[in-house]
């Protein structure tokens, strides 16, 4: 709203059908959210958002905090019934899966608004694919809208930048980025997917995920500065970078921690401002859980629904990633995910709710799902299926992955074996299988 008063003329955001300036975009928040109220949403309700255009739904989402309410950012193709499943047991107060209209005439102009105050819990979005067990993340303001500065700075991104943020906003990463983009006074290029390639000629940073940046860097165009999260960059990406004239951020995170450690430089990850990192292991252990205590920090998920969080009596937060040994202000190296938890070309994958879908194929006795390494995308979702004669047809699998699960959850590599092994209490034992297929194991038989 300060920008629309400051800057009315200067482009906002930008989407595959058309764009906004600030002035327009402030006065479609306004009377979206009027509408919203006049649909219940009352402050401190849940909003579901399920749109397809990036910047129907960024209006949206603005529109939700302006009500008071709390945006709840959803995939656009699930119908009712999906949401209601992976809502759970979370009252949503209204469920947007069309483009809010404004509100006519003085309504629009004259909206209250809502007192916007650090403690609202002014975002929540889902962690994966949410199959069966839903794990939506609740966010306070502060947490997200205080650490913008730091991100400016650390990754030289300001209010004269076109920022180009070429990933689904049901994504955390790029919502994120959409919003630190507008808090800036920046224009948001919001693609939804793959940007027209003119659109990265425009750019002059970006906010993205590993495997998408070698595209990024071979025609950079204006493109000055990338912050990239959520896995580990690509070999000989800083160098590609610094060739370009491309200034580059790496950090690690996780949706329920943001921001945990940052490299802006090429000296490896060191603590985000205002975080503590331990790494919490027992002693002669190679590898410990990384724990952290910030206040960017989620309070946790929607309706009390389980998942990796879990916190100490002292303020303190894991979701189980793994890391070397680590001393406070020193390097923080990162070795995965603890829990089998998959990070996927930025998303993270639990590998308990695709096996929970793929046990109902016929034939499938049990099943493993494992992250298989990836030079681009960190790792690919792997299915490990047990199968005492014949396994099922991989068709078979693939059309269950397509109905139950949402596009970064699906295997794109499919093995049988005619029995996992399997830990003292009867449960496949996931670190094994995933040691054998990282060895070769002849015995695992690949799916074509």
């Amino acid at each position: 709203m300060r920008h629309a008063r400051e800057r009315p003329h200067r482009l906002a955001v930008r989407g595959p059908a058309g764009g906004l300036d600030y002035a327009a975009l402030a006065e479609r928040v306004r009377g979206a959210a009027a509408r919203l109220r006049r649909r219940g949403a009352a402050p401190g309700a849940l909003v579901a958002l399920g749109l397809a255009d990036p910047v129907e739904l960024v209006t949206a989402v603005l529109a939700a905090d302006l009500a008071g309410a709390t945006p709840l950012v959803g995939d656009p193709a699930w119908d009712p019934a999906r949401w209601a499943r992976v809502a759970g047991d979370a009252p949503v107060a209204v469920l947007v899966r069309e483009p809010l209209p404004a509100a006519p005439g003085p309504l629009a102009g004259a909206f209250p608004g809502a007192d916007p105050a650090p403690s609202d819990l002014a975002w929540a979005c889902f962690s994966s694919g949410s199959t069966g067990r839903p794990r939506a993340v609740l966010r306070t303001r502060a947490s997200w809208t205080d650490s913008f500065p730091h991100l400016s700075e650390l990754a030289g991104i300001g209010g004269d930048d076109v920022v180009l943020v070429p990933g689904p906003l049901v994504s955390s990463l790029y919502a994120f980025a959409a919003l630190h983009s507008l808090a800036v006074g920046a224009t948001a290029l919001l693609a939804g997917g793959r940007p027209p390639a003119s659109w990265v000629g425009e750019a002059t940073a970006v906010h993205t995920v590993p495997h998408r940046l070698p595209a990024l860097l071979e025609r950079p165009g204006r493109l000055r500065a990338a912050a990239v999260g959520g896995a580990a960059l690509p070999p000989g990406a800083r160098g590609r970078a610094r060739r370009a004239g491309v200034r580059l951020l790496a950090y690690y995170g996780a949706t329920e921690l943001s921001f945990v450690a940052a490299d802006p430089d090429g000296h490896g990850l060191r603590a985000f401002p205002g975080v503590e990192i331990q790494v919490r292991g027992r002693d002669g252990d190679r590898l410990g859980e990384v724990w952290a205590r910030s206040p960017w920090l989620a309070e946790g998920y929607l309706a009390g629904a389980g998942g990796p969080l879990r916190r100490d009596g002292d303020g303190w937060t894991t979701v189980g990633d793994l890391a070397e040994p680590y001393h406070g202000g020193g390097v923080l190296r990162v070795r995965g995910r603890g829990d089998g938890a998959i990070q996927t070309g930025g998303a993270t994958v639990v590998p308990e709710d695709v096996e929970e879908v793929l046990r109902t194929v016929p034939g499938v006795g049990d099943v493993v799902v494992v992250g298989a390494p990836h030079p681009e995308l960190g790792a690919v979702v792997t299915a490990i299926v047990e199968s005492a004669g014949s396994p099922p047809p991989r068709a078979a699998l693939e059309a269950t992955a397509r109905a139950g699960l949402d596009a970064a959850q699906r295997p794109r590599r499919w093995y049988a074996l005619p029995s996992l092994p399997r830990t003292p209490t009867g449960k496949p034992a996931r670190a094994l299988v995933a040691a054998r297929l990282a060895g070769g194991d002849p015995d695992l038989r690949r799916l074509t």
